[in-house]
């Protein structure tokens, strides 16, 4: 068990991106005298905006690099004395790794497998991989637990669910102490626009209208981006070692439904009858799941449980959106533009 009273110093790849910016600003607040270390090649999903607070501070450091140079993360092993590795950085959108199966592949699972030998080779003293509920597939029916199999359907879930068995092998031969975790869909503020939410707020904001991919009556999981990363500090200090946690919540809600909600709550004197004139049905991505449920009981039982609610965040996240409009570069609309500008960026430390 890790003694959060010591000092540590805590490697989080990915760290400019969503989650991983979250996640940073929670560990500098709770721990104050530990040193964090931001690992991120700065895609076009991140920014060192969304950790400005941070820049000059003596126990925080930025580093650009790729979690994919073998060279590099070897050395940065070697020169900083690391004790946690919260593991962020991925390639994440699904739809585009339909398009480049094999550029998820190298980074998602050949780079955590690099990341993963290092750290082993360095003797960290707790690795944690955020994996994704996606590994599982698809249930119409009962929610998945942790020891429910893995059945990825496309390419990106293919590469985490490679990655998770990448990281539980040196659990089970070495005994090295990892832990995985599995989220349901994230959200909040300062996420990239290729994400649902943020994306159809840019679009209304656009005055475009939100474009639904199929009938729009698949659904999923909404877990607030503060909830999520204080499951990661229950689990660091807490979790058991070589065991997987997910972390889900019990708001459910179809992609059809949300679009109508979010153009409710945020265009002004719009009718229920208007609804569906902001909605462009557009076509489907190659595999469809319609649901991911999952169950948290295992998380639970060491004392955490979501504290934010859709209703909060979701006013959270549009307050945010409202007030820094231009935070990210605009993307084009799916009609205009299927592939997500940057997509051929290889070694990419995205997260969510």
């Amino acid at each position: 068990m890790l003694s959060v009273g010591e000092s540590h110093t805590v490697l989080v790849t990915g760290g400019a991106g969503f989650i991983g910016s979250h996640l940073i600003l929670t560990l500098a607040a709770r721990y104050p005298h530990w040193k964090i270390i931001n690992l991120d090649n700065l895609d076009y999903c991140s920014s060192l905006k969304n950790l400005k607070c941070l820049e000059g501070t003596s126990t925080y450091k930025f580093i650009l690099g790729d979690v994919c140079d073998q060279f590099f993360i070897e050395r940065l092993f070697s020169t900083e004395d690391i004790s946690v590795v919260f593991h962020c950085a991925a390639q994440t959108h699904v739809e585009s790794s339909f398009a480049c199966p094999s550029r998820f592949m190298h980074v998602n699972a050949d780079g955590t497998d690099m990341l993963v030998r290092a750290a082993f080779q360095a003797r960290v003293r707790q690795f944690i991989f955020v994996s994704t509920d996606e590994v599982y597939g698809q249930s119409l029916k009962q929610p998945f637990d942790e020891t429910s199999p893995q059945r990825p359907t496309n390419p990106y879930s293919s590469a985490k669910a490679a990655a998770e068995n990448i990281v539980i092998s040196y659990w089970r031969k070495h005994k090295f102490p990892v832990i995985i975790t599995r989220s349901n869909n994230v959200y909040g503020p300062r996420q990239y626009q290729e994400k649902v939410i943020p994306k159809y707020l840019s679009l209304i904001q656009r005055d475009q209208k939100c474009t639904v991919e199929g009938t729009g009556l698949q659904s999923r999981h909404f877990l607030y981006v503060d909830d999520l990363t204080e499951a990661f500090l229950i689990v660091l200090e807490r979790g058991v070692l070589g065991e997987i946690y997910n972390i889900g919540t019990n708001f459910e809600i179809p992609i059809i439904q949300l679009a109508r909600q979010l153009v409710q709550m945020t265009v002004k004197n719009v009718s229920n009858e208007q609804l569906d004139d902001w909605i462009e049905f557009v076509e489907d991505r190659p595999v469809r799941e319609m649901r991911y449920p999952m169950t948290s009981d295992k998380l639970h039982s060491l004392g955490w449980k979501p504290k934010v609610s859709w209703k909060e965040g979701i006013r959270r996240t549009i307050k945010w959106h409202e007030e820094n409009p231009e935070f990210w570069p605009l993307i084009p609309n799916r009609k205009e533009e299927n592939l997500t500008p940057a997509v051929d960026i290889i070694g990419s430390a995205k997260t969510n």
